[in-house]
């Protein structure tokens, strides 16, 4: 029999609270208030978002320096996302940078 995984209710540091089955600490409000609106990092999904925030890229000038597998080989960077980072950087007249 497949177990069934119950929501936990949760407590955020800065007191909002939300429902959880998995582990991920992430709260979906603060992850909210923290996207920025008009930028790069806006367009995508918040784990990609993390992913290129963790490597300090937060404008396509700055994702054109890095190659397609060095930004296809973060944590929480998809395939959709890298199409989409794709058309991003062409409408800017850039591409990811080739060795």
């Amino acid at each position: 029999m497949k177990e069934v995984n119950t929501p936990k209710l949760r407590t955020c540091e800065n007191g909002h609270t939300y429902l959880k089955i998995s582990d991920c600490p992430i709260c979906p409000t603060c992850e909210e208030e923290k996207k920025p609106k008009n930028s790069l990092l806006a367009l995508i999904s918040a784990p990609a978002r993390r992913a290129l925030e963790t490597v300090g890229i937060d404008t396509v000038e700055k994702l054109s320096k890095y190659t397609e597998k060095e930004i296809i080989s973060l944590h929480g960077m998809g395939k959709s996302t890298i199409l989409k980072l794709r058309a991003i950087l062409s409408e800017k007249g850039l591409i990811f940078y080739e060795k």
